[in-house]
């Protein structure tokens, strides 16, 4: 006989699935109202490094020499970079060590952007009567920044970490060698470390006895920045000064470094 139990379970299920909303290609249509408003948009995560830091291991000598020839062959990469840096702004929910090394690599790559888009040039001093480091060129997000307002307006100020003046490198002989990697928050702690030991301790830049020390203008012009300076330099220096010794500044030699 038919089974009309059978019949009445099998209308009431198709019934049901037929109720059922179409799924949907929203992970997110499903979740109540209140959850998506406390979730917020996601925020963008921190930009990755690591084309500038196959760009500064083909083209940069450890010694921090810069092959800006081979520079202007790769320029495709290095303006491609830059732009990246323009449309990804730093974000607040980026850790200090992410928003340093944005900040690092921005001063560097774009100087290196300044001296290839006017290379051959024997200084970056030929450019905007000496003062280009005071020209809004770099543009990032909305605003339009110079090389200064980065450096004093933003890395000096906000992290307030002297090491930063031997991770930045302003294209000249005297200034501290460009590290031929690209700064990430993973590096960042140690390679300001091994920079600042290297540059302090490199007779190129600085020579140090116990009762003498002839150093970089660096020392001089950011002179608030290292405090007592003999204390800074006895911290990375193998020689250490006694405290009656005499400080000396170099001359800054602005030729290109190359």
């Amino acid at each position: 006989m038919f089974n009309t139990s059978f019949v009445s379970t099998l209308i009431f299920l198709l019934h049901n699935v037929a109720a059922q909303p179409a799924a949907s290609a929203d992970p997110t249509a499903l979740l109540p109202t209140d959850v998506l408003t406390k979730a917020g948009p996601a925020t963008p995560p921190a930009i990755n490094h690591s084309a500038f830091d196959s760009l500064l291991q083909k083209q940069v000598s450890d010694a921090g020499k810069v092959n800006y020839k081979g520079l202007r062959t790769d320029k495709a990469t290095l303006d491609a970079y830059c732009r990246m840096l323009s449309e990804n702004t730093v974000q607040e929910s980026w850790t200090k060590a992410e928003k340093m090394a944005y900040w690092i690599n921005t001063y560097n790559a774009f100087t290196l952007k300044l001296i290839v888009d006017n290379y051959p040039t024997k200084s970056i001093l030929n450019f905007d009567g000496g003062k280009t480091w005071d020209v809004r060129r770099i543009i990032i997000g909305d605003k339009k920044y110079s090389l200064n307002n980065i450096e004093n307006d933003i890395l000096r100020p906000q992290f307030k970490d002297p090491r930063i003046h031997f991770a930045i490198n302003c294209a000249a002989k005297s200034c501290p060698p460009i590290w031929n990697h690209a700064y990430t928050a993973e590096n960042l702690e140690d390679a300001l470390e091994a920079r600042t030991r290297d540059f302090v301790n490199n007779s190129k830049y600085n020579i140090l006895s116990a009762s003498r020390a002839q150093v970089s203008k660096i020392f001089d012009w950011y002179g608030s920045d290292f405090g007592d300076l003999k204390k800074f330099l006895n911290q990375y220096s193998e020689t250490q000064l006694k405290s009656t010794a005499t400080l000396a500044f170099n001359e800054y030699n602005w030729d290109l470094n190359e």
